[in-house]
């Protein structure tokens, strides 16, 4: 009887956890999000630190010795009356000579496509810097 118990908890728990999938992918922000990331370049960089001040976005990125602005872009959404960037790694850093507090890399408006003074956001996850 016990076991009957059990299991009929797992398969509730399983309905349970794909019910959640299934809603995910009929919403529009996950499907969104989905699209998105399938049609974005590289991969989404963890940032240290992320400014935006006159009309620049600054990152705090982690470095092994080589990371280039060139090594990354900003991928510009719009989200209502405003816009999000997420950076994203094109090419990996495959250096020796970490540098603990990372590089420091910016973006203009311009550069991103953005009108001056524009709301925006950023979206990457953050990672303490090493050291």
């Amino acid at each position: 009887m016990k076991r009957s118990i059990t299991l009929v908890g797992v398969f509730a728990a399983a309905a349970a956890l794909s019910a959640c999938a299934v809603v995910d992918r009929f919403t529009d922000r996950s499907a969104t999000t989905q699209i998105a990331e399938a049609e974005a370049p590289g991969q989404i960089e963890p940032v240290h630190a992320a400014a935006i001040v006159q009309d620049q976005a600054v990152f705090w990125v982690s470095s092994n010795g080589c990371t280039r602005k060139a090594d990354l872009t900003p991928v510009v959404r719009r989200a209502g009356d405003a816009s999000v960037i997420t950076l994203r790694r094109l090419k990996e850093d495959r250096c020796l000579e970490p540098r603990d507090e990372g590089v420091e890399l910016r973006w203009s408006f311009q550069e991103m496509g953005l009108e001056p003074g524009s709301r925006v956001s950023v979206e990457n996850p953050y990672q303490l810097p090493r050291g």
